[in-house]
């Protein structure tokens, strides 16, 4: 069975911007209602109005993710304020460098509580809802460094790997219960995560992938009849592995 993208529902994590932003616009276009996570932010109320104006129900909820205990009840109030979720995009995340001889403890946990952790704890936020109507679709956005060995990426590549080890048991477990789970791994897309304090890199961000292809992909995903599941996708530039 597939439903009118008029009336579904997703939740984006990440929301303000980069892939996030984009998935965000791109759902809207294609009818889906919007609930937007991202830490508090005139920009994340920025994308909130631009979905609206789209035509879809859309609202902002600034969370930080990195609060981990307040994930989940926060998760679960989105569904009960906005509406049952068909759909979620585990999106948030940030980026690393440093040699893993280099790497603090409290950098290696930061790491692997934004970009794996908060994605289990925004799980078990909506997984009951979703095996009590018997569907769903959860995305978690991965990376081609869970499967690729770049220097200086080693805390970043780990957390990135166990987000798809994690959603390869999601997948098996919940089959049962009609909820499909899938893992997007892109390489290098143009996005702020680049100007962040936390990522010292020189790549040709010219040459990286738009976030909105990103998005359409997601997008593709997401409206599959509910009898299929492509459940892993890598995303390269034609330009190759950056």
């Amino acid at each position: 069975m597939s439903f009118p993208s008029s009336q579904l529902r997703a939740i984006i994590t990440g929301a303000s911007s980069g892939i996030g932003r984009a998935t965000t616009l791109t759902f809207a276009k294609a009818g889906i209602n919007v609930a937007l996570v991202s830490r508090p932010s005139e920009k994340l109320e920025e994308v909130a109005q631009a979905a609206q104006e789209v035509g879809v129900s859309a609202k902002a909820y600034g969370i930080d993710l990195s609060q981990l205990t307040e994930i989940t009840p926060k998760i679960q109030k989105i569904a009960e304020d906005f509406g049952e979720i068909d759909i979620i995009v585990n999106n948030a995340g940030m980026g690393y460098t440093n040699l893993l001889g280099d790497t603090s403890l409290t950098d290696w946990q930061q790491v692997m509580d934004l970009n794996l952790t908060s994605v289990f704890q925004c799980v078990r936020g909506i997984l009951p809802q979703m095996r009590h109507r018997g569907q769903g679709t959860i995305i978690n956005v991965s990376s081609i460094a869970a499967s690729n060995a770049f220097p200086q990426w080693g805390a970043y590549s780990v957390s990135k790997a166990g987000l798809a080890a994690f959603s390869k048991v999601l997948a098996a477990e919940e089959r049962a219960n009609g909820i499909r789970v899938i893992t997007v791994s892109p390489g290098a897309v143009n996005t702020p995560i680049w100007d962040t304090n936390t990522v010292q890199a020189d790549f040709n961000r010219s040459a990286m992938l738009n976030p909105d292809t990103i998005a359409q992909t997601i997008l593709q995903a997401a409206l599959l009849p509910a009898e299929a599941v492509i459940e892993e996708m890598t995303i390269l530039p034609s330009a190759g592995t950056l």
